[in-house]
């Protein structure tokens, strides 16, 4: 693993790189805060905000700590969806920024509490903000806010603010920015800034105040809009004031624009008025939600070893049950899942069934029910009995989410019927069709076709593995080795053709990019950059 020192400029350049696909801003851009609705595309429009986030993100989607884990995914893109909905029937989101921009939220394996917006209409949430929160609105108030950055063009109106030379500059300042809390060093962080150039704008790193308070003024709106109950951003920002005096170091204070202090809270209070407060739905789903979170988000054997001991409830400190009856829940599938994670597959059936009868005595719930019949299902694959596994899911048979089509790929891989991985093979394939971009699925189809024999089809889909987590160098290459494979006499010429016409479509693909880096004069042997070996977790402002 790379040194502190070293990681964060590394990061700088391979960032900066590829930022440099934009054209310069003007020498000069001011822009002072706008009323809602002006449009800073003068200095950068949706087209280049966009591109920024693209190059962005495919530094991130090749990430160790970029997660795609299917059903905690799915959850928080059934918040994230009615929040964009209620944005565009409010009249936030233009013609313009709806076509071009992502509006895309994923996951970060990280134990902070915090989530970010970049370029585009890319939002990031850590797995660490969803494990603290007690119902779906207070997460929802925090994706709100994060939305308002990007319809409100926060961030095109910081990097054009902030610009007094080019946009490598700016692209130094996000670099930056991406890696100061992770480095571990403040030293190491301001390097990577001063590196880039940016120095100078240090003080300007994060969004400003003003911004802030529109944006949770904004949020609000979305959130309500959505349905969400109101409360949940007054006691969103209560939790996260808590945690962050639990967790405050004293580091970064060139990260600290916005704290959140009791002026917030309070305006968030102001907002709820006279009227009744709601109670929030949704929280045994979500109690579900944050307990998987706690388990993904800290990979380590003693954390998995901790939460193994929910498998009693939540306890207070006199060793009696605490919480109520949806924490007890959320310990014991958390339970469940850190005792699969430590393949003791006993403690882990005993949990799950502990949770399936609270959650009876509870009442029916027929989403939380679905996530612990999945539950069911990991269990048998994590023993390697696919078939049981099947079984587990029949009461989902009609489930079509792209959660059941993972999962049951899964089951494939450790069932000794070959009839399953064909079954599951093509529905993958036709799958993989609709949505190419789907990294996860189409590795889950290099196996199965490797195991039925197909290598060729097999090493394809390896290829598309990469081209679709965005790291085009290492699709060309195991398409390449797939073409060399193909001039066996027992080959599939079918296939090797199909191999052939998409590497001439990557390789095309490739040199498009490398043209607009270096302005059309592509270097001999040049490549995009990486940072496939280094793990990064972007920080950007909290929320």
């Amino acid at each position: 693993m790379p040194s502190l020192m070293t990681r964060p400029r590394r990061l700088a350049v391979a960032l900066s790189a590829a930022l440099m696909l934009l054209p310069g801003l003007p020498a000069r851009a001011q822009v002072n805060l706008p009323a809602l609705g002006d449009s800073v595309s003068q200095d950068l429009d949706v087209n280049d905000e966009r591109r920024i986030g693209d190059q962005i993100m495919r530094q991130i989607r090749i990430d160790p700590d970029y997660l795609d884990d299917p059903l905690l995914l799915e959850y928080v893109q059934s918040l994230w969806t009615p929040l964009v909905n209620s944005a565009k029937q409010l009249g936030q989101i233009g013609d313009d920024t709806q076509q071009r921009f992502a509006w895309d939220i994923f996951l970060v394996r990280d134990r902070s509490v915090n989530a970010f917006a970049l370029p585009g209409g890319f939002v990031g949430t850590h797995l660490g903000l969803i494990a603290i929160t007690s119902a779906p609105d207070e997460l929802a108030s925090v994706l709100g806010h994060e939305l308002a950055h990007i319809t409100q063009r926060h961030i095109a109106r910081r990097i054009a603010g902030d610009s007094r030379n080019s946009l490598l500059a700016t692209a130094g300042l996000i670099a930056g920015l991406l890696v100061a809390a992770r480095s571990g060093s403040p030293d190491a962080a301001q390097a990577a800034i001063v590196g880039s150039q940016a120095a100078a704008a240090a003080a300007s790193l994060s969004f400003s105040r003003d911004m802030e308070r529109e944006a949770d003024r904004v949020g609000f709106n979305f959130m309500t809009q959505a349905g969400y109950a109101p409360s949940g951003m007054a006691s969103m920002f209560e939790r996260m004031e808590q945690a962050y005096h639990l967790m405050d170091a004293g580091n970064y204070p060139y990260l600290r624009s916005h704290p959140l202090t009791s002026e917030r809270i309070g305006e968030a209070r102001a907002r709820l008025g006279t009227g009744t407060m709601e109670r929030p739905h949704g929280l045994a789903l979500h109690a579900l939600m944050a307990a998987r979170s706690r388990v993904l988000m800290d990979p380590r054997a003693e954390t998995w070893a901790k939460l193994q001991e929910l498998d009693a409830g939540v306890r207070d400190s006199r060793g009696g049950t605490a919480g109520n009856g949806f924490e007890q829940l959320g310990a014991r599938y958390a339970s469940a899942l850190a005792s699969i994670k430590m393949r003791n597959y006993g403690r882990a059936d005993s949990a799950l069934r502990s949770a399936e009868l609270l959650l009876q005595m509870m009442g029916s719930d027929p989403r939380s029910a679905r996530v612990l019949t999945l539950a069911r299902a990991e269990l048998a694959q994590a023993r390697e009995q696919g078939e049981a596994g099947f079984a587990a899911l029949a009461p989902l048979a009609q489930d079509r989410s792209r959660v059941l089509l993972i999962q049951r790929a899964q089951l494939a891989l450790v069932d000794t019927r070959l009839a399953s991985a064909r079954e599951a093979a093509d529905t993958l394939q036709t799958h993989v069709s609709l949505n190419p971009n789907d990294a996860q699925a189409w590795a889950l189809l290099a196996q199965l076709w490797q195991r039925l024999d197909q290598p060729l089809r097999a090493v394809r889909a390896l290829g598309e593995t990469r081209a679709a987590a965005g790291d085009l160098n290492g699709a060309i290459d195991r398409l390449r080795s797939g073409l060399n494979q193909s001039r066996s006499r027992s080959a599939d010429q079918i296939e090797a053709a199909v191999i052939d016409a998409r590497l001439r479509q990557l390789l095309y693909e490739r040199r498009q990019l490398l043209s607009e880096m270096y302005r059309g004069n592509v270097p001999p042997g040049a490549e995009l950059p990486n940072l496939q070996a280094r793990p990064l977790t972007p920080r950007l402002a909290t929320p």
